[in-house]
Protein backbone atom coordinates (compact mmCIF):
# COMPACT_ATOMS: atom_id res chain seq x y z
CA UNK A 1 0.00 0.00 0.00
CA UNK A 2 2.89 2.21 0.95
CA UNK A 3 4.62 1.78 -2.64
CA UNK A 4 1.12 2.45 -4.49
CA UNK A 5 0.19 5.60 -2.65
CA UNK A 6 4.21 6.63 -2.88
CA UNK A 7 3.66 6.04 -6.90
CA UNK A 8 0.69 8.02 -6.91
CA UNK A 9 1.94 10.88 -5.48
CA UNK A 10 5.14 10.94 -7.90
CA UNK A 11 2.77 9.96 -10.90
CA UNK A 12 1.07 13.09 -9.70
CA UNK A 13 3.32 15.47 -9.00
CA UNK A 14 4.48 14.63 -12.67
CA UNK A 15 1.24 15.25 -13.87
CA UNK A 16 0.57 18.56 -12.47
CA UNK A 17 3.82 19.59 -13.46
CA UNK A 18 3.48 19.07 -17.06
CA UNK A 19 0.04 20.51 -16.58
CA UNK A 20 1.58 23.67 -15.70
CA UNK A 21 4.20 23.95 -17.96
CA UNK A 22 1.52 23.03 -20.56
CA UNK A 23 -0.52 26.18 -19.07
CA UNK A 24 2.93 28.36 -18.98
CA UNK A 25 2.54 30.93 -22.48
CA UNK A 26 5.89 30.17 -24.82
CA UNK A 27 6.89 31.93 -27.49
CA UNK A 28 6.51 30.94 -30.71
CA UNK A 29 8.93 33.34 -32.12
CA UNK A 30 12.60 32.71 -32.23
CA UNK A 31 14.60 35.25 -30.23
CA UNK A 32 15.49 37.93 -32.14
CA UNK A 33 18.95 38.52 -34.10
CA UNK A 34 19.86 41.30 -31.95
CA UNK A 35 18.18 40.70 -28.44
CA UNK A 36 21.42 40.83 -26.87
CA UNK A 37 21.97 44.09 -28.41
CA UNK A 38 19.23 45.38 -27.06
CA UNK A 39 19.30 43.67 -23.62
CA UNK A 40 22.65 45.86 -23.71
CA UNK A 41 21.12 49.38 -24.07
CA UNK A 42 21.36 49.51 -27.64
CA UNK A 43 24.85 51.22 -28.58
CA UNK A 44 24.19 53.78 -25.59
CA UNK A 45 24.75 51.26 -23.34
CA UNK A 46 27.37 49.20 -25.09
CA UNK A 47 29.53 52.37 -25.52
CA UNK A 48 29.04 53.28 -21.56
CA UNK A 49 30.13 49.37 -20.78
CA UNK A 50 32.93 49.96 -22.68
CA UNK A 51 34.22 53.37 -21.22
CA UNK A 52 33.75 52.18 -18.12
CA UNK A 53 35.59 48.85 -18.78
CA UNK A 54 38.58 50.88 -20.56
CA UNK A 55 38.20 53.26 -17.39
CA UNK A 56 39.11 49.79 -15.01
CA UNK A 57 41.78 48.56 -17.81
CA UNK A 58 43.86 51.58 -17.10
CA UNK A 59 44.07 51.48 -13.82
CA UNK A 60 44.60 47.86 -13.34
CA UNK A 61 47.76 47.17 -12.61
CA UNK A 62 47.86 43.97 -13.83
CA UNK A 63 47.72 44.98 -17.09
CA UNK A 64 47.33 48.20 -18.18
CA UNK A 65 51.29 48.54 -19.16
CA UNK A 66 50.19 46.04 -21.80
CA UNK A 67 47.75 48.91 -23.29
CA UNK A 68 51.11 51.92 -23.04
CA UNK A 69 51.25 52.08 -26.54
CA UNK A 70 47.96 51.36 -27.97
CA UNK A 71 45.66 53.93 -29.52
CA UNK A 72 43.41 54.38 -26.98
CA UNK A 73 40.66 55.92 -29.30
CA UNK A 74 41.04 53.58 -31.84
CA UNK A 75 40.79 50.33 -29.43
CA UNK A 76 37.66 51.91 -27.93
CA UNK A 77 36.01 52.18 -31.34
CA UNK A 78 36.82 48.63 -32.21
CA UNK A 79 35.47 47.35 -28.74
CA UNK A 80 32.55 48.57 -29.28
CA UNK A 81 32.25 47.94 -32.95
CA UNK A 82 33.40 44.44 -32.02
CA UNK A 83 30.40 43.94 -29.48
CA UNK A 84 27.60 45.68 -31.49
CA UNK A 85 28.51 43.21 -34.20
CA UNK A 86 28.46 39.92 -31.81
CA UNK A 87 25.83 40.74 -29.89
CA UNK A 88 23.41 41.22 -33.37
CA UNK A 89 23.67 45.35 -33.34
CA UNK A 90 23.73 47.05 -36.50
CA UNK A 91 27.39 47.77 -36.74
CA UNK A 92 30.48 45.94 -38.51
CA UNK A 93 34.03 44.71 -36.80
CA UNK A 94 36.41 46.71 -39.04
CA UNK A 95 39.67 45.60 -37.20
CA UNK A 96 42.40 43.08 -37.31
CA UNK A 97 41.65 39.23 -36.34
CA UNK A 98 42.23 38.81 -32.94
CA UNK A 99 45.32 36.73 -33.92
CA UNK A 100 46.60 39.45 -35.81
CA UNK A 101 46.18 42.21 -33.27
CA UNK A 102 47.61 40.03 -30.72
CA UNK A 103 50.10 38.43 -32.14
CA UNK A 104 53.72 38.58 -30.41
CA UNK A 105 51.87 39.77 -27.05
CA UNK A 106 52.04 36.56 -25.50
CA UNK A 107 49.50 37.65 -23.58
CA UNK A 108 48.74 35.19 -20.87
CA UNK A 109 45.27 33.41 -19.43
CA UNK A 110 45.93 35.42 -16.53
CA UNK A 111 46.51 38.73 -18.62
CA UNK A 112 42.99 37.46 -20.68
CA UNK A 113 40.87 37.17 -17.03
CA UNK A 114 42.16 40.36 -15.92
CA UNK A 115 40.77 41.88 -19.04
CA UNK A 116 37.37 39.63 -18.33
CA UNK A 117 37.30 40.60 -14.41
CA UNK A 118 37.83 44.71 -15.92
CA UNK A 119 34.83 43.93 -18.02
CA UNK A 120 32.56 42.38 -15.91
CA UNK A 121 33.14 45.24 -13.05
CA UNK A 122 32.05 47.81 -16.02
CA UNK A 123 29.10 45.74 -16.40
CA UNK A 124 28.17 45.70 -13.06
CA UNK A 125 29.00 49.78 -13.22
CA UNK A 126 26.96 49.88 -15.53
CA UNK A 127 23.70 47.58 -14.00
CA UNK A 128 23.52 45.05 -16.64
CA UNK A 129 21.72 42.26 -15.93
CA UNK A 130 23.49 39.34 -14.50
CA UNK A 131 22.25 37.09 -17.36
CA UNK A 132 22.93 39.86 -20.02
CA UNK A 133 26.38 39.68 -18.33
CA UNK A 134 27.02 36.01 -18.87
CA UNK A 135 25.45 35.64 -22.56
CA UNK A 136 28.09 38.37 -23.48
CA UNK A 137 31.08 36.67 -22.08
CA UNK A 138 29.91 33.75 -23.42
CA UNK A 139 30.14 35.45 -26.53
CA UNK A 140 33.35 36.56 -26.10
CA UNK A 141 34.87 33.47 -24.34
CA UNK A 142 36.40 31.72 -27.49
CA UNK A 143 38.43 34.89 -27.99
CA UNK A 144 40.59 33.31 -25.22
CA UNK A 145 42.58 30.85 -28.06
CA UNK A 146 42.77 33.68 -30.32
CA UNK A 147 43.77 35.98 -27.97
CA UNK A 148 46.27 34.58 -25.15
CA UNK A 149 49.59 32.87 -26.24
CA UNK A 150 50.03 34.83 -29.63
Amino acid sequence: MKNIMRTFGLTLGIVLLTACDAMTPKSTQPEAKDALYRELGGMEGITRVVDLSLQRINSDARINTLFAKTDHNDLRRLVIEQICEATGGPCKYTGRSMEEAHSGLKLTNKDFDAFVGDLGGAMNDAKVAKGTQKKLLAILAPMRGQVVGQ
